[in-house]
C-alpha cells in the first residue's frame, strides 16, 4: 500500500541531509527516485541502499548540471511525478568579508537552478495537467538575516516564488508546495561555517531531516502552499507576521550580535 500519489521523483541535493531523508522515504514507498547531486560515492550508496533509484551526478551551480537535470525532467519517455528542489548552501559571516565568488555559486543553485528546474517541471507537468513541486525553502525566509545575509534573501526569493507558482499552476492541475524548515541537523551547518552558533541551541529547536522530509512529503501530497515542520516554528513565523519589518531586523540584528 502506497502513501503517497506521486509514482516518480526526482530530487534535487539527494547525497545527504533532508535529500537523502526523502530519497529514502520515495523509495520505501515504492516510487521510482533520479537522486541528484554531485557527489558520485554517496549517491552509489543510496542507491545500492535503495529499490528503485536512478543516479545523476551534477553540479548545480554550472549551465552543463541544470541542463542534464533539466532534460531528465522533461523526458517524455521516463515522466517525473515530483520535483523536489532541496539543493542549496548558506554562508555564514559578515557579509563584506565572504568570498565574491561563494556567494555567487549560492545564488545560481538557490534561485537560478531552482527557478530553471521548476519551470522544466511545469511545462511537463502543465501538458499532463498533472504533477507536484516541493521547493525546499526555510523559516529563514520570513525575516531579514543579518550574518546569513545572502542566504536569507535567496530564501525569501524561493518562498515568495513557489507560493506565486502555487496560485498560477494549481488550475492547471500542478501542485507546488514550499518546504520550510527551521534547525535541522544536517551537513548545512558545517558548509556555512555555523557550528559555533549552532551549539548555542537548546536540543529541542533542533529538527530531524526524516522529520523535515516526512512533513514536506505529506505537505505536498495534499496540495498544501507551505509545509512548515515543528510547532515551534510554526508558532515563529505566524509571530512574524504581526512584527513589524523594522522591528524584525532589530531583532535579527541583535541576535546576530549574542551570538558572536
Amino acid at each position: 500500500m502506497t502513501t503517497f500519489p506521486f509514482r516518480s521523483a526526482l530530487v534535487t541535493g539527494a547525497s545527504s541531509g533532508i535529500g537523502e531523508a526523502m530519497v529514502r522515504i520515495l523509495a520505501a514507498d515504492g516510487a521510482t527516485v533520479v537522486a541528484v547531486a554531485r557527489r558520485a560515492d554517496r549517491l552509489a550508496a543510496l542507491a545500492k541502499a535503495c529499490n528503485g533509484v536512478e543516479v545523476l551526478v551534477a553540479d548545480l551551480t554550472t549551465d552543463a548540471g541544470q541542463s542534464a537535470v533539466a532534460a531528465r525532467i522533461t523526458d517524455p519517455t521516463d515522466p517525473i511525478d515530483l520535483l523536489v528542489n532541496n539543493a542549496g548552501f548558506g554562508t555564514s559571516g559578515a557579509f563584506h568579508t565572504l568570498p565574491a565568488d561563494r556567494l555567487a555559486d549560492e545564488i545560481e543553485l538557490n534561485v537560478a537552478a531552482l527557478t530553471r528546474l521548476s519551470r522544466a517541471a511545469a511545462a511537463a507537468m502543465v501538458e499532463r495537467r498533472a504533477g507536484w513541486i516541493l521547493n525546499v525553502s526555510s523559516v529563514a525566509s520570513f525575516q531579514p538575516g543579518p550574518g546569513l545575509a545572502v542566504y536569507a534573501a535567496t530564501k525569501a526569493y524561493v518562498t515568495s516564488f513557489s507560493e506565486a507558482l502555487h496560485e498560477e499552476l494549481r488550475p492547471l492541475g500542478v501542485k507546488v508546495t514550499n518546504l520550510c524548515p527551521g534547525l535541522t541537523r544536517t551537513e548545512f551547518i558545517s558548509v556555512s561555517s555555523g557550528e559555533e552558533h549552532a551549539a548555542r541551541y537548546p536540543a529541542a529547536a533542533w529538527l530531524s531531516p526524516e522529520q523535515v522530509a516526512a512533513k514536506g512529503l505529506a505537505d505536498a501530497a495534499k496540495g498544501r502552499a507551505t509545509s512548515i515542520p515543528g510547532l515551534h516554528y510554526q508558532g515563529i513565523v505566524t509571530g512574524t507576521r504581526f512584527i513589524p519589518r523594522s522591528a524584525m531586523r532589530r531583532i535579527a540584528g541583535a541576535a546576530m550580535k549574542n551570538r558572536r
